[in-house]
């Protein structure tokens, strides 16, 4: 039944929205969907953080980096977990346009299926903002993130410094149709193209477990590996327990995110090294610009953060 009504208030939403098309995302008109207390003219904005899951450190470091900044802004934060589904996080973020948020920041499980999301809040005339992972469509307002595609390159360069040229290698890839994956695989491997051999390319889909089962499987088949990037540091970490099992020591692994286990590795002779996002700075940066948009701000429509490399 809320459903059948979110629907109804979405389309009477759209058919306005089409015939006012010049007025600002965040209308001094506009009113919660249920009626509730919240919106952009009562002077207390509420800010809706659709999140790709809270079982990964980084994500909740990211959350709760925002959540300060949230309270320090005086703004309202209502964070869902989307455990890395795509249909969860599109219920999600109805229900949050259904709570009546002033503005929806989004971390996509998925860039493409994240449309159905965003143009949903689209229709009910919510701005929306992509954090960490970009969206293939859907009107968004910013986009803020980490240069994956450089911090690909930094781990490409430094696994070629570390194993030299021509040495065989293994990528482990992210979340399929992720724009982290794809611009961090990217990054990657324009250094290592021409300069090393990439001897297998698996998903691992961020997950940590499945990092270390789709290693294992890839050495068995290719026991002439020295090195390993893998598109994050939970299935980096993976790979390293895959790796250290069977005594092959002598395997380099290099991570992404910089996430408290992987820090800890790299400092006790683990990974080899890791690319720092700083997902404490990305999630002040996320409630920074909610901020601005809410307050009617002109922002640019990406906002990158800086990257560093961490390594033995």
């Amino acid at each position: 039944m809320k459903k059948r009504q979110l629907s109804v208030a979405i389309i009477g939403i759209a058919a306005l929205m089409a015939a006012c098309s010049m007025e600002s995302p965040v209308s001094e008109e506009s009113e919660p969907v249920d009626g509730s207390k919240g919106g952009a003219n009562d002077g207390e904005f509420t800010v809706g953080f659709s999140i790709s899951t809270m079982n990964n450190p980084f994500f909740v470091t990211l959350e709760e980096g925002g959540k300060a900044k949230a309270t320090e802004l005086g703004l309202e934060m209502i964070s869902v977990d989307a455990q890395d589904d795509n249909a969860k996080q599109i219920n999600d973020v109805e229900d949050l346009i259904q709570r009546g948020v002033d503005l929806i920041l989004v971390n996509p499980t998925d860039s493409s299926a994240v449309a159905a999301a965003i143009e949903a809040a689209n229709a009910a005339d919510i701005p929306v903002i992509t954090v960490d992972r970009a969206a293939d469509s859907g009107e968004v307002v910013t986009h803020i993130a980490s240069d994956n595609i450089a911090g690909g390159e930094m781990a490409g360069e430094l696994l070629l410094e570390l194993v030299g040229e021509g040495a065989t290698v293994a990528e482990l890839e992210g979340i399929p149709g992720s724009s982290a994956a794809r611009e961090r695989g990217e990054g990657f491997n324009n250094v290592a193209d021409g300069n090393l051999h990439v001897a297998a390319k698996q998903t691992a889909n961020f997950d940590r477990a499945e990092g270390l089962a789709v290693m294992e499987n890839i050495l068995q088949s290719n026991p002439d590996i020295t090195g390993v990037f893998a598109h994050n540091d939970e299935m980096a970490l993976g790979a390293l327990e895959a790796v250290s099992a069977i005594g092959r020591d002598d395997i380099v692994v290099v991570g992404f995110d910089a996430t408290d286990d992987a820090v800890n590795s790299v400092e006790s002779g683990g990974l080899a090294g890791t690319v720092a996002q700083q997902p404490t700075l990305i999630g002040e940066e996320a409630l920074e610009a909610a901020f601005s948009v809410l307050n009617g701000e002109e922002i640019d429509d990406f906002i990158p953060v800086e990257l560093k490399l961490i390594q033995q």
